[in-house]
């Protein structure tokens, strides 16, 4: 299997995930039931779900009050995709 395709199937799947946990969390917070912790959050938008976390929080509505959130996930995202380029070129 090409490692290329073994990178994005793994992205792929992470930031799938991350979108859901987003729309999951927020569901509970709108029912003010026991919530995902923030650093589960990070954890998985660390590991290469930015764009999944990023897109949740835009469609959801969610953590966009949060500093920490509203600047440090786009700025994973950005990074992340210098690292996807760099994977990519060299």
């Amino acid at each position: 299997m090409e490692l290329t395709l073994v990178i994005f199937s793994y992205l792929g799947i992470l930031n799938v995930s991350l979108f859901i946990v987003m729309g999951y969390d927020k569901s509970q917070a709108v029912k003010r039931n026991r919530r995902i912790s923030e650093k589960t959050i990070w954890m998985l938008a660390c590991a290469g779900g930015a764009l999944g976390g990023f897109a949740g929080m835009e469609i959801f509505r969610h953590k966009t009050k949060h500093t920490s959130f509203k600047v440090g996930m786009p700025l994973l995202v950005f990074v992340q995709a210098g690292f996807i380029l760099w994977v990519l070129l060299f």
